[in-house]
């Protein structure tokens, strides 16, 4: 069987040109392709899956109703755009995604034309849109900007900052809420779609915008009208609060129904000023088991089709989001002031069982990192023990917050960091890259990272001792194996431990991740091998030791090396004129892109391969007999 007998329609889809030039009649024949396509080869590879089944007839009244790419479409959050990679022109190479040098996983501009902003985290495109809207404006051009919102991306700030701006201006933009959360699903039928279809007609137009001017005139009646129409679309539209913010409120639809779809865009297509169309849909839509259950399916592996059997991917053992959720509930049952606070990460940062066990003491505040931050010093201020389990490209969104909020009032706010360094198939949006760096400098923190299980466990609970703000950061994925000790202890505040003594001048300064492949390479190189552990306070006085009895040191670690932690040992060293020779390993000064964990440390040079090579041509000159004996 060919593409084309299993996908007549989609098969002679390379552009949203081909879609604009279909019958009316055949674009629910065309979605039900796509979905089907969609669920044909995400099952094959994995991927995000429930959220795009869900924006299929969305997507094709899109392109079918404007001229991307002149007219330009934002998405938000990015992983509701697979079935917009399909429809331009990336229908092939769709089993790619995620893989290294195949699609990313969202939205890039660098990937096609038809991507007008890359996305990855969320909340951004009505800001995008908006900026777009007017920069096209100002060169005098005639194009739409369509900002496509959804799956929580509504519930961060940012979304109603951009819109609060949005409806104060006179430009055209066009914002589609596309509301998967069901929790309106009543209002969703016959009769609201008609109302969708009258206020978006050309006649009501005409007659609000006019009759607006005729009522200005009479200050009395005019208040009296503008009340009573808000006053009636409460009653019948959950559209108040977006009128009250300058927008004119269509909605709710059915987002399914693609013939009033269609026949609502194509209204809203001329209508002038900020729109908001409030669109209704339902994830993992055409899939009965993503249906039940959108967040299981939210970013499945491989798996099978027809029996919905997700392929488990292969571990060694519990993961660190595992060993972090076991640990919390452990703390919780010893000490009732711990809580747990998450920007809609419940699943990822492995609080499931804490939010059964202690739903009293557990806070999902949504995609509203900025929030969780200042909320979490609000709790530590009377008394709370907050801990903030947020991945590291998250933590970025919250970074003022978590100087000022936290770190200036030296509150005692734990932050458990999931996804420090490279998380691989996510890709560069995703990478996190940058928090030894940008935490390092900021005053009173305590900055801790685990080189194994059990040191993820200890030092969570060296974090509940201190009266300070602490941050433990750890990777994606399973550590090295080690058993977990059943009794916790406090870790010494900044210090360090040698795990090997080498005989050959040279010592390895690994933190957290690094240090599985430091102690290899010490037994290669018969070099002095260092857990640091800490990153902040940096162990001094150890550092001193071995820049004494050592001529080289070498750092390593899982985060980009300008400002991380090697910087760190480096400034030391400068303070007190040490001579050593000192090489920094990290992540280089470029974007890592997408593929799985262990391509991305490669690209990096972070493997062991590529780190041996580093260590030994920087080092080999100084040592040739006994590097080319390690040989």
């Amino acid at each position: 069987m060919t593409l084309a007998d299993d996908f007549p329609l989609l098969s002679a889809i390379d552009a949203p040109a081909d879609i604009r030039k279909l019958a009316r009649s055949d674009l629910g024949a065309l979605a039900d392709e796509v979905r089907r396509f969609l669920i044909a080869t995400v099952s094959r590879k994995g991927g995000h899956f429930a959220a795009g089944l869900g924006t299929v007839e969305l997507t094709v009244a899109l392109h079918a109703i404007f001229d991307t790419p002149h007219d330009r479409l934002v998405w938000d959050v990015g992983h509701q755009a697979y079935p917009h990679k399909v429809l331009t022109g990336r229908r092939d190479q769709l089993h790619t995604i995620k893989q290294q040098g195949g699609l990313s996983p969202f939205p890039t501009r660098a990937e096609s034309e038809f991507d007008t902003f890359g996305v990855g985290h969320s909340s951004t495109s009505i800001s995008a849109a908006l900026g777009m809207a007017i920069a096209s404006a100002a060169k005098g051009e005639r194009r739409r900007a369509v900002a496509i919102i959804g799956d929580g991306s509504m519930t961060a700030g940012m979304a109603f900052e951009a819109l609060n701006h949005a409806g104060s201006l006179d430009v055209d933009l066009l914002v589609i809420l596309n509301d998967n959360d069901m929790s309106i699903s009543g209002s969703v039928g016959a009769m609201s779609n008609y109302f969708a279809r009258v206020l978006s007609g050309k006649v009501y137009a005409t007659l609000r915008a006019g009759g607006k001017k005729v009522l200005r005139r009479m200050p009395t009646v005019w208040e009296l009208a503008r009340r009573s129409e808000s006053h009636m679309k409460g009653m019948v539209l959950p559209g108040t609060v977006f009128e009250e913010m300058g927008l004119n409120y269509i909605g709710p639809i059915d987002g399914h129904d693609l013939p009033a779809l269609l026949k609502t865009l194509e209204n809203m297509r001329d209508l002038r000023g900020p729109q908001l169309l409030h669109v209704v849909t339902r994830k993992g839509k055409g899939y009965a088991p993503a249906e039940a259950d959108p967040i299981k399916w939210h970013g499945p592996g491989p798996f099978d089709a027809a029996s919905a059997t997700i392929f488990k991917e292969q571990t060694s053992g519990p993961t660190y989001s595992q060993i972090f959720g076991a640990w919390i509930c452990e703390m919780a049952t010893r000490d009732p002031t711990i809580m747990a606070v998450t920007p809609a990460m419940r699943e990822g940062s492995g609080l499931v069982e804490f939010e059964k066990k202690f739903p009293e003491r557990y806070f999902d505040v949504g995609i509203a990192e900025q929030h969780a931050i200042t909320f979490a010093a609000g709790l530590a201020c009377e008394g709370a023990k907050p801990i903030v389990a947020i991945y590291s490209s998250f933590l970025q969104r919250g970074y003022d917050q978590l100087i000022h909020d936290v770190a200036l009032q030296n509150l005692p706010v734990i932050f458990a960091i999931d996804r420090a360094g490279l998380v691989g198939g996510d890709g560069a949006t995703h990478q996190g890259s940058y928090d030894l760096s940008f935490l390092r400098c900021i005053p009173n923190m305590v900055i801790m990272a685990p080189s194994n299980e059990d040191e993820c466990r200890q030092m969570l609970f060296t974090a509940t001792t201190l009266r300070t703000p602490t941050a433990v950061r750890y990777p994606r994925g399973a550590g090295p194996g080690v058993a977990l000790q059943e009794q916790m202890h406090p870790l010494p505040l900044g210090r360090g431990v040698i795990v090997r003594e080498g005989r050959n001048g040279l010592a390895l300064l690994a933190f957290g991740s690094m240090l599985a492949n430091a102690h290899r390479l010490g037994e290669e190189l018969d070099a002095t091998v260092i857990n640091m552990r800490f990153v902040k306070p940096i162990d001094t006085a150890l550092i001193a030791r071995l820049s004494d009895k050592h001529t080289h040191l070498v750092t390593l670690e899982e985060n980009v090396i300008a400002g991380g932690a090697g910087s760190a040992v480096g400034e030391y060293l400068a303070t007190i004129g040490s001579r050593a020779g000192l090489l920094h390993i990290g992540i280089p000064d470029q974007v890592i892109a997408h593929g799985t964990r262990e391509q991305c440390l490669t690209d990096a040079g972070l493997d062991f391969s590529s780190l041996r090579t580093q260590i030994t041509s920087w080092w080999k000159p100084k040592m040739p007999r006994l590097v080319d004996a390690a040989c």
